[in-house]
């Protein structure tokens, strides 16, 4: 199936009305689309194509929103880069997706340079080239972009992700959310995250306002929620926590969404946003959904305090157990699979339903409590951490038999990696963490290290990490 391309008809619709917003600089969706064409002229005249893959690894700025949409125009699939990782994890991706070239921006200049495997391009040095034949149309069943998940066997894994994904996504949202004409969200995710690059698409279906922002700033954040300049916003527990210590009093009124995921929240933080009157709703999604696929809707937030909501229209939910389980999803959102992994895709998908991994419960009325995020699976402040990934660079030390990680609380970033390892001989802590610095993009790496004389392993020899966790909580006691 196709639809007209996205940009071209919403600049046809409604050229006049605001697309983006960035610092003092505004621009229409008239403006949006002829930046955009600028710098799709020139990644064709650099000779990208339809079907190329293209690395981005750049910040949230007006230049990466161009580039981004300007892949579209021509076809080209956007493989966006976690701009925290360190060079060597990067080069992997690019080299895994075929990318033929990098994309970057000035604050990863250096970066960039690094990873020499493929050709790469300042965005702000793309010139003009001749006018492109941009897409009439999009084919809903084309990949639109990549996004790289952390890999529980120590490899990140590319989720391939259609127009049909993201078409499926946004327009689920507007069933369950609602859509007004003066709708404005408030973007300080990464755009490279698929709770920022969503936005984006939302806002060229929707005909909506973004409000970008370069990095997360609570205190900005709040000066715009109490001025009113924005309807929505999308945050994780560390960000929304963040924003209530810097601000005690209320937002406006005109604020009628906070759209909250990136793991289960405390239940002191949810009644309190309750008792602010800070319209909070829990969601549940992943890159693999294509962003949410379960969501509280408005009436029901406030008798279901930490519940992650009912799917949306399109989308089902079911557990694979009698009351607690594994959770199953299914929709048109949901990700055709993982780039070049039959073994992942083999494991994940079944008759019309998606394996996450997570573990939850369905209540009475069909709301899903999500228990535990991949059970090994660490989130700090929003980013996955897959223990796997950092056991792998650790066992690559010489000094280091056999490593475990697992995640402990934090009271800034909700849960932070801690590493247990064996040693074959001395070696110190810091030692340890700056051979991770090296490898791991710095979110990664180990906040704690502690040598052991053994790790827990189960009859199959397979590391039991949760043990590891209380192993971690026996020193606090002391």
């Amino acid at each position: 199936m196709n639809m007209p391309n996205w940009l071209k008809q919403r600049a046809f619709l409604t050229p006049e009305r605001k697309a983006l917003v960035f610092s003092e600089q505004q621009w229409t969706f008239s403006q949006l689309f002829k930046e955009t064409c600028r710098i799709a002229g020139g990644l064709h005249a650099a000779g990208i194509k339809k079907g190329d893959r293209c690395g981005v690894l750049a910040a949230n700025g007006p230049e990466t929103v161009f580039a981004l949409h300007a892949l579209q125009q021509i076809g080209a699939v956007a493989v966006l880069l976690n701009s925290r990782l360190v060079p060597d994890e990067i080069a992997w991706q690019l080299q895994d997706a075929k990318a033929v070239y990098l994309l970057y921006d000035e604050p990863h200049r250096e970066k960039a340079l690094l990873i020499s495997r493929v050709p790469s391009l300042l965005i702000t040095d793309i010139e003009a080239g001749s006018t492109p034949e941009v897409l009439d149309t999009f084919a809903l069943e084309e990949t639109c972009s990549i996004m790289y998940t952390s890999g529980t066997t120590g490899r990140p894994k590319g989720v391939v992700q259609t127009y049909g994904n993201h078409y499926a996504s946004a327009t689920a949202s507007a069933l369950n959310l609602g859509l007004h004409s003066d709708d404005s969200w408030l973007c300080a995710v990464p755009l490279f995250h698929i709770s920022g690059y969503s936005i984006l698409l939302k806002s060229v279906l929707y005909g909506m306002e973004v409000h970008l922002l370069e990095k997360f700033d609570p205190l900005l954040i709040n000066q715009l929620l109490k001025a009113g300049k924005v309807t929505m916003i999308s945050v994780v527990t560390a960000m929304l926590t963040a924003m209530l210590n810097k601000e005690k009093g209320t937002y406006s009124s005109r604020l009628r969404c906070v759209l909250l995921g990136g793991g289960p929240a405390p239940l002191s933080l949810l009644e309190e946003c309750k008792e602010r009157e800070i319209p909070v709703f829990q969601t549940y999604g992943m890159t693999e959904t294509a962003s949410q696929i379960v969501t509280l809707s408005p009436e029901d937030a406030l008798r279901k305090i930490g519940s992650a909501g009912k799917p949306l229209f399109p989308c089902a939910v079911k557990i694979d157990g009698e009351s607690e389980g594994e959770i199953l999803v299914s929709g048109p959102n949901v990700t055709p699979g993982y780039l070049n992994r039959p073994d992942a895709n083999h494991d994940v998908f079944e008759t019309g339903w998606f394996r996450t991994g997570d573990i939850g419960r369905l209540d009475e009325e069909g709301f899903l409590y999500v228990l535990d995020r991949r059970s090994d699976l660490i989130i700090s402040g929003g980013e996955n951490i897959y223990p796997a990934e950092i056991e792998s660079v650790l066992a690559g030390h010489p000094a280091v038999g056999e490593a475990g990680v697992t995640g402990v609380p934090d009271h800034r970033w909700g849960s932070v990696p801690a590493a247990f390892y064996t040693a074959e001989k001395p070696v110190s802590e810091e030692e340890l963490r700056e051979f991770c610095r090296q490898k791991l993009a710095r979110y990664k790496v180990p906040a704690y290290f502690i040598k052991a004389d053994s790790l827990p392993r189960n009859a199959s020899n397979k590391l039991l990490r949760r043990e590891l966790s209380k192993r971690w909580r026996e020193p606090d006691e002391n």
